[in-house]
């Protein structure tokens, strides 16, 4: 009962961003390669005047400077008032270790704006989520320069106020159930799975029925087997009614161990839900941007994601 109650109580939605308005860029997490963040302000810097601060290239061996740099930088983007949107300019490691001072945070410190990222950023999604904020699981700015121009156009398109178009030619891992609608959370799954035990496991407990989105890098299936496992063991999934799957990158172990998709589809059995898989997003050569926080619909009979509102107002 109360998850009808909470999905029929939307998440709160940005404004349409437009060419022109001020977005920043921040780096909450691992260290920012130069020469990609160049070739990403270019494509950014095209559409809309970018905010940066003096430490963005900040180096402190796999941290993007040290956490007080950081939590500074991430409280800036999201107060300043000139700043319409905050993209991050990459993931790696180091948003987790910002959490104590981000749950003092108020919810008006967390204005509505569109935050895009994924990887490392499934921790600020997280967050925003706890607050019933949506957020956009997306490209960072490192790798804008390296999507198709569909990719990239889908990426505007979203934040401007379409309707995202349906994901078809999924592969159904799960029960060919009828379709499913829930909102639409997650991210990376090991980072998923580190947030059990803390105040963000209540973003996929608190938020209605949920859609669950994965995705991985180099994690080999035995890894995945675990993160899944501490999810399940510690009732992270109890309100998910499908699981979307896209990327996993280099995620294979040895030929005589089950693949990746293989252990998603054994592990999650038990939840009886749908489970498609292919998604064009994630750490491989496609990251198209999907809205979190937005009520989707899920058909493993027909292989397809749709999305049932737009992620703006």
């Amino acid at each position: 009962m109360a998850a009808k109650t909470s999905l029929a109580d939307p998440f709160r939605k940005p404004s349409p961003l437009r060419q022109g308005d001020r977005v920043a860029v921040i780096a909450p997490s691992g260290p920012v390669p130069s020469e990609r963040l160049s070739v990403g302000l270019a494509v950014l810097s095209a559409r809309h005047p970018v905010l940066q601060s003096d430490g963005l290239l900040s180096k402190r061996g796999f941290l993007a400077g040290d956490d007080g740099r950081r939590l500074a930088e991430l409280r800036w983007a999201l107060s300043d008032p000139q700043v319409q949107a905050v993209f991050c300019a990459r993931g790696g490691h180091g948003a987790l270790r910002l959490l104590p001072s981000l749950l003092n945070m108020e919810p008006s410190e967390l204005p509505i704006r569109p935050l895009v990222g994924f990887s490392d950023v499934t921790v600020l999604h997280a967050l925003c989520a706890l607050h019933r904020r949506v957020t956009i699981h997306g490209p960072v700015v490192t790798q804008l320069g390296e999507l198709s121009e569909s990719d990239q156009s889908s990426l505007w398109s979203l934040l401007e106020g379409e309707l995202p178009s349906p994901m078809t030619e999924l592969m159904s891992i799960g029960p060919p159930l009828p379709s499913v609608r829930g909102r639409l959370l997650g991210g990376n799954l090991e980072v998923l799975s580190r947030l059990c035990g803390t105040a963000l496991q209540a973003a996929l407990t608190q938020s209605g029925p949920v859609v669950l989105l994965i995705e991985e890098v180099t994690e080999a299936p035995y890894r995945i087997d675990r993160a899944l496992t501490q999810l399940l063991v510690s009732g992270a999934l109890r309100c998910v009614v499908a699981v979307v799957v896209g990327d996993l990158v280099r995620c294979e172990g040895p030929a005589e161990h089950p693949t990746a998709l293989a252990v998603i589809a054994e592990r999650l059995s038990g939840l009886g839900v749908p489970i498609v898989a292919g998604l064009p997003l994630g750490h491989g050569a496609r990251n198209r941007a999907v809205p979190l926080g937005v009520e989707v619909e899920v058909c493993a009979r027909r292989g397809a994601l749709s999305f049932v509102e737009a992620c703006v107002t």
